[in-house]
């Protein structure tokens, strides 16, 4: 009876996480959804907890166990409380490193356990093994990697590679697959050393495989080590025969897959490029290399006159508005522009920010309706007939150079169609190059002006000259 229990409670997980998955693919519903998926997790953990049992034996150390959640639930609760918007994408770096973590853990206690039945005379199975170290190379290379990302989005670890360090990974690689293979067929367990040779290895791979890559390839490498993680989890499920961890890693595991792939796809480069190429990872030349001439300025009052008496105004979004903490006032702005009959959009990126759908979370905090929200080939259809553009902190998203300038490293991906506007008012702190590290050839252009300033003050003084209008 209890089996039967605990198999409805694994249901229950299984279901309730595929419905979840489900409705986060809306705003309205994405809350809604984590609730969902979260409830289900509850469910299959405590049946888990009070209900699982191998040979008559069930866990108990409830003490342990419920210490463990604890801390784990406050810690996670206190994170996702205090961080701010900005810092969104370290966190999801570092809580899948977490999930990583986890899985290789896994394996590594499987992987004793199998070594201590092998010494009292019982075989290893090859098929276990075969799962023990796809676990153990693939969430030890998302942790490692997860952790270099995390760095790299607060700022504390540099972009870094080295002459011939493809290289070098690849035959990384190779030794941890050679070794993984060698202990799989043989299963013996005086080579088991080299188990922890292997855990170290991936350690190394992990972090040489996203350190030289940078820039506007981020979003990119966190959603493809996410999916790594939850393949991970799901060999993690094949080892414990447990349907819930499966099923959350498969989904996450293809989830991940699916939008590295389309990001990929927004870019216009594959996925080896995007690995391989170091894209923005201390790049030189390209725009950046040209005499572009003089840019001009506009006023903050120049600004709120053009955009009162404009027809349709377009905001891009970009990470600087983050930075800013400036949504809520951004939405504001918005507001006053309706009331005055102005058409108002939102054009966002696929890449924008430094995670997928970093721009989309952080306008849906502010309440800003999901309708407004263009992608980007419908705003490049909008472009031609828009009179105002206003860009809030985006850079290599809007440069033109991706289309013009072959020697550019982000040529061919395709950008935001901004310059088609009859003006394009663009706010940035400084004239400093974006996070792909190049110059952006649309602040020379004729009809760009800079606007000078935090988002969050540039767009309350517009409010404010706005509404003396």
């Amino acid at each position: 009876m209890e089996l039967n229990i605990l198999t409805i409670c694994y249901l229950i997980g299984s279901i309730t996480f595929i419905a979840g998955l489900k409705m986060l693919s809306h705003p309205e519903s994405a809350r809604k959804g984590n609730l969902v998926a979260a409830a289900g997790m509850f469910v299959a953990i405590i049946g888990t907890i009070f209900l699982y049992e191998e040979e008559g034996v069930k866990l108990g150390n409830y003490i342990w166990i419920f210490v463990a959640l604890s801390i784990g639930t406050l810690l996670g609760t206190m994170a996702a409380k205090k961080v701010k918007m900005t810092a969104m994408p370290e966190m999801v770096s570092l809580f899948n490193g977490m999930g990583g973590a986890c899985a290789a853990l896994i394996s590594i206690v499987e992987f004793n356990h199998l070594m201590h039945r092998g010494a009292e005379g019982q075989s290893a199975d090859g098929g276990t093994l075969l799962i023990i170290f796809a676990g153990l190379i693939i969430g030890t290379i998302s942790f490692a990697g997860s952790m270099v990302a995390w760095g790299k989005l607060n700022g504390s670890i540099k972009d870094f590679s080295f002459k011939g360090q493809h290289i070098v990974n690849l035959l990384i690689f190779g030794v941890i697959i050679t070794l993984s293979a060698y202990l799989i067929i043989s299963g013996d367990p005086a080579a088991s050393s080299l188990f922890y040779v292997i855990f170290v290895l991936s350690i190394v791979y992990g972090l040489f495989f996203v350190l030289p890559i940078g820039g506007a390839d981020m979003p990119v490498v966190i959603s493809l080590l996410n999916s790594f993680t939850g393949v991970a989890a799901a060999f993690g499920g094949f080892l414990y025969d447990n349907p819930v961890m499966l099923t959350g890693g498969i989904l996450v595991g293809s989830a991940g897959t699916i939008l590295t792939i389309l990001m990929c796809k927004a870019m216009n480069r594959p996925l080896s490029n995007v690995l391989i190429g170091s894209f923005g990872g201390g790049v030189s030349g390209g725009s950046g290399s040209k005499d572009q001439g003089a840019y001009k300025e506009i006023s903050i009052t120049d600004s709120a006159v053009v955009m009162s008496y404009a027809k349709k105004v377009i905001i891009v979004p970009g990470y600087g508005l983050a930075v800013a903490q400036a949504q809520h006032v951004c939405h504001e702005l918005e507001k006053l522009l309706l009331d005055k009959g102005v058409e108002v959009s939102y054009a966002i990126h696929p890449v924008a920010g430094r995670m997928p759908g970093h721009m989309n979370v952080l306008l849906a905090e502010a309440d800003v309706d999901y309708g407004s929200l263009q992608e980007m080939e419908q705003a490049n259809d909008e472009f031609p007939s828009t009179d105002v553009v206003l860009i809030l902190g985006a850079n290599d998203v809007v440069n033109p150079a991706a289309k013009t300038d072959p020697s550019s490293p982000i040529y061919g991906m395709p950008v935001l169609d901004v310059e088609l506007a009859k003006l394009v008012i663009i706010n940035k702190r400084s004239m400093n190059p974006g996070y792909a590290g190049i110059e952006n050839e649309l602040f020379f252009q004729p009809k760009s002006s800079m606007l000078f300033g935090d988002a969050k003050s540039v767009l309350q003084q517009l409010v404010t000259e706005i509404k003396s209008l």
